[in-house]
């Protein structure tokens, strides 16, 4: 026969048993009072620790602050800006304003320090601790970036202007076009009035001079002495009066084709351009029966 080792499932040999003196007893221990007390405690104790343990690990962890939106409109002035500034950071009035004096933006030269037309619009990221130079840095190195692009450079070379102008060209555009399909048409309206040595008379450049923003103008208002006062000086004003986005920018360096040489918004949604003045002062007394309408 072949030797076969014991099954693993074979019951175990049994061992002698044990006098009952020497038998272990199968009865459960009992705590004393004392023994109790001191496992309560241990209990509480290990509850404390767990609870303790995850409070101090959230102090030790600050919750992450999410940025605000703040949003600069196309179109908005730098004293419109200014305001926003303030209140989004909760600042006194006049903190932006005097920021942007004192901190040396990264402006062209062009622009002698005058960050007006470079807060560029868009929405930027905002948090408590933000300061007003930081906020109108990042707006000027964001104009910067974009009008820096070639095609701002080479569109702007090609119409016979510096950066510059056409980002003053396109501010005016900004304010005068009623919707942005007009912005091309009013662009080449400025490039043939530049082009003919003509004044621009542009409503919007008045408006800037003064502070306000309105469609009316008055025969006294052309009178203003202010390099703003494009009815009586000719050529771009001085400096932006606006900050315009990309809309603009590109209707500037890539104007509608067309002779005109007069716009007015006689409706809402509905700009008439012309080179013929005879017609053009129909338009213009057709807008200002439709305003009459809309005071009486």
């Amino acid at each position: 026969m072949t030797y076969r080792p014991p099954s693993p499932y074979a019951p175990p040999h049994r061992r002698p048993s044990l006098p009952p003196r020497l038998r272990p007893s199968r009865r459960r221990p009992r705590l004393t009072r004392r023994g109790r007390l001191a496992l309560l405690l241990g209990a509480l104790v290990a509850v404390a620790v767990a609870v303790t343990v995850p409070l101090f690990l959230t102090r030790d962890e600050p919750a992450v602050e999410q940025p605000r939106a703040f949003l600069v409109p196309e179109g908005w002035r730098a004293r419109q800006v200014y305001t926003a500034v303030d209140r989004a950071l909760g600042l006194p009035e006049g903190a932006a304003r005097k920021a942007a004096s004192a901190s040396a933006l990264p402006l062209p030269a062009a622009a002698g320090g005058n960050p007006e037309g470079y807060l560029f619009p868009a929405t930027y990221p905002v948090l408590d601790a933000t300061t007003p130079e930081e906020l109108l840095r990042f707006m000027v190195d964001t104009a910067g970036k974009r009008f820096g692009a070639a095609r701002i450079v080479e569109g702007a070379r090609a119409h016979g202007m510096s950066v510059y102008e056409t980002v003053i060209a396109a501010s005016i555009v900004q304010a005068e076009a009623d919707n942005p399909e007009d912005m091309a048409k009013v662009a080449r309206v400025v490039h043939n009035r530049l082009a003919r040595g003509m004044a621009l008379q542009m409503d919007s450049t008045l408006n800037y001079a003064l502070g306000r923003s309105t469609v009316d103008t008055t025969a006294e208002d052309t009178r203003l002495k202010s390099p703003y006062n494009t009815y009586e000086r000719k050529g771009l004003p001085p400096t932006p009066i606006g900050n315009p986005g990309d809309e603009a920018m590109d209707a500037v360096i890539r104007p509608a084709d067309g002779d005109w040489l007069y716009f007015v918004t006689v409706a809402p949604g509905d700009t008439r351009f012309t080179a013929d003045y005879a017609v053009h002062r129909t338009n213009v007394a057709e807008f200002n029966a439709n305003r009459g309408a809309e005071k009486g």
